[in-house]
Order: structure tokens, then C-alpha cells, then sequence
């Protein structure tokens, strides 16, 4: 549960690596969950404590609230993912994006983030129309073209811009839609590929939690 709550239930046998991971906690730079590319490494450590205070997070009243709120989301994501991974990115951009783009981190290290998260990757990718070699260019390269396709849809190239709700459900919308035409691209003609188009982005639109 603790770690379905951070959406790591698959490293559930990798007892050794969990247990230095909550044991170097997140205050140092060099913390193994500091170090490691998925962040959600490092939320699972910091809401235990272990390595960062004499009194672990686990001793105060509110701790297993506060583990099961996000566990309840994560598994209802995962119940919906089993009918429609598209809807399960979609749920998780709507939880994770806002999250991110509401933290101290710099606009540069904002959209690492992204990129070192493959659903919020996914989502962004999809949402641009980027092929698949897209993860094969320069690094660099790659947060470059999310700036300026975030700029051009959105009119600003920063992560920050999606606490906003309306920028954030239309990108959702157009991460949707775009996988609707992926999935029946096979099967539909140039002139029912536009009319989907417009049909898609009307019926998208995903319900907050």
C-alpha cells in the first residue's frame, strides 16, 4: 500500500533498494532518492522521514491518512487503466502536472521532470504530435522542442502555466484526441480523421478527482 501510493507497488521485492532509499531520506543532494530520475522515489522517502529527522513521518497522527489518500487515487487510476490506459495517463497528468507545476523547481528542471516521468512524458508527447525517434534526439534538444510546442499551443513554454485548470484540461484533450486518431488511424480516411478530430475534443473531457 505504501508503495501502490506512490505508484512504485512493482518494486514491492526490491526490499533492499526501498530500505536505502527511505534510509538516506531527501535532504541531502547526494540521497539515493535524490539521484534517482523517477521523483516519485523521492515523494515516497520525504513522506516517510526516515533518513531526514530523529522522529520519522510515521509517528505522527495524520501519517496514514496521508498515505491512503494517494494510495485510493493511484488505485482508482489503475482501475481505469485496465479498461483504458489513455484515460489512466489522462487521471495521472491531472494529479501529477498541477503537483509539479506548483514546485520550487527551476523551468529547465521542471521540464526534466517531465521527461524523466514516462506517463507525464507520454502525455506531453502525444499531446505535440511528436514522433516516436522524439526520445532518441539530444536531451537538450528534447526540452527545446516541448518549450516551443507549449509555447505555440499554449502561449507560454513553462511547466508552471499548467496550474492552471483550463490549460491543463485542454492539454489533457489533446492528449485524448490524439490517441483516438493513433488508435484508428488504420481505419479511417483523411476526411473522417478531421471529423473525429472534432468530435474528440468536444466528448474529452475528464472528470477531476
Amino acid at each position: 500500500m505504501a508503495l501502490g501510493a506512490f505508484g512504485l507497488e512493482g518494486d514491492a521485492a526490491n526490499k533492499f533498494f526501498i530500505r536505502k532509499i527511505l534510509e538516506g531520506g531527501t535532504l541531502s543532494p547526494d540521497a539515493l532518492a535524490n539521484k534517482l530520475t523517477n521523483k516519485q522515489y523521492s515523494k515516497f522517502a520525504e513522506a516517510f522521514g526516515f533518513g531526514n529527522f530523529s522522529t520519522p513521518n510515521t509517528k505522527l497522527s495524520d501519517f496514514a491518512d496521508k498515505i491512503l489518500a494517494p494510495y485510493k487515487t493511484q488505485q482508482f487510476a489503475v482501475a481505469v487503466g485496465a479498461q483504458n490506459d489513455d484515460m489512466r495517463l489522462a487521471l495521472n497528468a491531472e494529479t501529477a502536472l498541477p503537483e509539479l507545476a506548483k514546485s520550487s523547481a527551476s523551468p529547465l528542471a521542471q521540464w526534466y521532470t517531465v521527461l524523466g516521468n514516462p506517463p507525464l512524458r507520454t502525455v506531453f508527447e502525444r499531446a505535440f504530435g511528436l514522433p516516436v525517434s522524439f526520445g532518441a534526439i539530444d536531451l537538450d534538444m528534447q526540452v527545446e522542442t516541448l518549450q516551443r510546442r507549449a509555447m505555440s499551443s499554449f502561449g507560454e513554454g513553462s511547466v508552471a502555466q499548467f496550474k492552471d485548470p483550463e490549460k491543463l484540461d485542454k492539454l489533457v484533450r489533446q492528449f485524448l484526441v490524439r490517441s483516438e486518431l493513433e488508435a484508428n488511424a488504420t481505419s479511417l480516411g483523411s476526411g473522417q480523421v478531421a471529423l473525429t478530430l472534432l468530435q474528440s475534443a468536444a466528448r474529452f473531457r475528464p472528470a477531476r478527482l
